[in-house]
């Protein structure tokens, strides 16, 4: 078994959508660091899991320096963003973690 590790810095905002009144309802921005696992069996035609470049491009270039709710969907939660990413980077990819601070960590793993 083949295992990659990616960890992607970027700096994009948010605002939450919630059933109780918070501050996160309003528009406001992380530095957050995404890593990325993923795993296969067998390695690419080029000799691996998958291109680091290829990772970075699907998380960097879709959410850096950007409103997160302009891009997705769904409410921008750091765990509906570990899913979200974890699908974008299927079939390889099993698990991400999202820190949006140095205390605040959500993890999704298939």
């Amino acid at each position: 078994m083949y295992e990659v590790k990616k960890r992607i810095e970027i700096s994009a905002a948010h605002r939450l959508s919630l059933s109780y009144e918070s501050k996160c309802e309003n528009l406001h921005g992380h530095n957050w660091i995404i890593d990325v696992y993923l795993r296969s069996e067998e390695l690419n035609e080029d000799g691996m899991v998958m291109d680091f470049t290829h990772i970075k491009r699907q998380i960097q270039d879709r959410f850096d320096h950007k409103v997160i709710n302009d891009v997705v969907d769904f409410n921008p939660t750091a765990e509906n963003l570990a899913k979200y990413i974890c699908d974008a980077l299927a079939p390889c990819c099993y698990r991400v973690d999202v820190q949006e601070s140095i205390d605040n960590i959500a993890s999704y793993i298939k």
